[in-house]
């Protein structure tokens, strides 16, 4: 027995950021070598940050990602590095790949070869498919590399690897989080380790980056399918495993390169650690969290302003800001109309005080009065109708754009899914701001992140007020949200299916929902296409979040007929 440690660098990294990429590696490399590990893991692109998209197509970038690459290698002593970058062959061609980097130099390089063309990824749109599986050898003990979706593949790499001569299974991971992700993919790798009979170590990427947030939750499962260890969500983590691998024969058709970095035999052993599982909410709260700050920081913002309605998404999305980047960032501004009632008022004041956010009141009635006086000509004949509804948010959104920038604030949007489905929200207004932090959360979903918050915060953060009130814009007297859309449990249930399940008017009868009330949603869902395209991006919690996930053509006359 031949025993080897392994560290998995579970860094957030920070897109096209190529220097200080390099820079957290070397600190987490230097992290690894405190603790004797002989090989340190790095998520998939880690030199260059996932995804990279079209900076892809700037020759310049590649060229720079290299020379980092080299630079890095240079620095590199006393310990094997696995980590991802950009290679570019002679043939001009771009692969997503993993240097191997030993004692100075790059040993060897792995190519991905299963490039998925799904969902948000694109990856066949800039890179080429490896073709060779280099095995690595140290001190005995052989291991191969692989690149996220190749370990997903059934039948493929990984067992090809182990009838090669491969005992340890490295895969660098860029696996974005949607709901229920972090146990499928432990589920995929402990079936993948049991069915080649190899320890299978994954090193997954965290942090947020646009729409995307990366949960982490690194793991290393054994040959039996237990799992060793696990990485933490959502935050950067070194996760170290001892593992002792039987000398295994290998065919001598079959090329290795030995790498000869020295192995300590002589280590105290390390306790592998494995995660507290938590609750669904949590892990969607703690996501929302993560990208929000993401966003936040590394587009260069310190401070944040959102309005504060009264209502129960502004409440979450000041929750989810104060928990982000610190009650001391947050400006919370209520906006009062002729038609906004003391209770939501008062509301807005009490949650303010109990996050300790910064709070300050504009009325917006004498401004409203000033459009409609301005637009009364124009108007003349007409009956009030949406129109006078939509000024006032437009008003406010015009307010939080000149508190942006005035101030240099990021103004967050405040509305849920289920509104982004029907276009339930204004253009440059409700929806005016730079980021939407529960654009992917259903209304239903919002209620239970609320509940959740306030539990961990053991009293009613969000005032329970809030939470009672019938949802409502309440841009005119009396208004409800219900009087223009179903109950939010009929609403999402439809829209989950329509919308994330692509199911057709005909199924969704079958399901026994009201077949004019679905074809009423769907044609909704369908004609406001423009609006969503138009809006902030917004973090991804569902299987197929609106943006990257679903690209629908705004102009689209298709509709589902019974018959040609």
């Amino acid at each position: 027995m031949k025993k080897i440690r392994i560290a998995l660098a579970q860094m957030n990294t920070i897109v096209g950021d190529l220097y200080q990429n390099a820079k957290e590696i070397l600190s987490f490399v230097e992290t690894a070598k405190q603790v004797d590990a002989d090989v340190v893991v790095f998520p998939e692109l880690s030199i260059t940050g996932y995804p990279p998209e079209d900076l892809l197509f700037k020759k310049h970038f590649v060229d720079d990602n290299i020379k980092v690459l080299h630079s890095l290698a240079s620095k590199i002593k006393d310990i094997i590095v696995v980590v991802g970058f950009v290679d570019r062959k002679r043939n001009k061609k771009l692969y997503n790949s993993a240097a191997v980097i030993s004692s100075g130099k790059i040993k060897g390089v792995y190519a991905k070869e299963c490039l998925p063309n799904y969902g948000v990824f694109d990856e066949k749109r800039y890179f080429f498919k490896g073709e060779k599986n280099p095995i690595f050898s140290l001190d005995g003990i052989r291991f191969g590399i692989s690149i996220c979706e190749d370990i997903w593949e059934e039948k493929g790499l990984s067992a090809k690897q182990v009838k090669d001569g491969s005992q340890i299974l490295l895969n660098l991971s860029a696996s974005p989080y949607c709901c229920g992700k972090t146990i499928e993919r432990r589920s995929l790798l402990v079936k993948r380790a049991k069915q080649v009979k190899a320890f299978v170590c994954c090193c997954n990427l965290v942090g947020g980056q646009d729409e995307l947030v990366f949960d982490g939750s690194s793991v290393v499962v054994s040959p039996k399918g237990e799992v060793l260890a696990e990485g933490r969500q959502f935050k950067d983590d070194l996760i170290v495993v001892d593992i002792e691998a039987k000398e295994k024969k290998i065919s001598k058709n079959v090329k290795i390169c030995v790498l000869k970095q020295d192995v300590s035999t002589e280590k105290v052993f390390i306790k592998s650690k494995k995660k507290k599982r938590i609750s669904v909410n949590e892990e969607i709260y703690n996501a929302l969290v993560c990208g929000t700050r993401d966003y936040i920081i590394k587009n260069g913002f310190k401070k944040i302003t959102l309005g504060i309605s009264g209502g129960i998404d502004s409440a979450l999305v000041a929750t989810i800001a104060s928990d982000a980047i610190g009650k001391e960032n947050v400006l919370g501004v209520s906006m009062p109309s002729q038609h906004t009632s003391k209770g939501t008022r008062e509301d807005a004041q009490r949650l303010a005080k109990n996050l300790g956010i910064d709070f300050i009141e504009i009325p917006i009635k004498q401004v409203y009065q000033s459009y409609v006086q301005a637009l009364k000509k124009s108007f003349l004949g007409q009956k009030v109708n949406i129109a006078e509804e939509n000024l006032q948010a437009r008003i406010r959104g015009n307010i939080l754009m000149a508190l942006s920038n005035k101030f240099g604030h990021l103004v967050l949007t405040t509305g849920n899914k289920s509104e982004f489905a029907v276009g339930y929200c204004t253009l440059y207004g409700d929806m005016a701001g730079g980021f939407a932090p529960i654009k992917d959360v259903p209304k239903t979903k919002v209620y239970k992140l609320v509940d959740y918050r306030n539990q961990k915060e053991g009293l009613d953060l969000i005032p329970k007020s809030i939470i009672k009130r019938a949802p409502t814009a309440e841009l005119k007297k009396g208004q409800k949200d219900q009087d223009s859309l179903p109950p939010y449990d009929v609403l999402d249930s439809i829209l989950e299916a329509y919308v994330e399940g692509d199911s057709s008017l005909k199924s969704l009868k079958k399901k026994k929902i009201n077949g004019n009330l679905a074809k009423k949603i769907i044609g909704l869902v369908d004609c406001v296409e423009y609006k969503r395209r138009q809006s902030p991006p917004g973090i991804k919690i569902t299987p197929k979040a609106f943006g990257r996930d679903r690209r629908l053509p705004i102009t689209n006359r298709y509709q589902e007929k019974k018959n040609m």
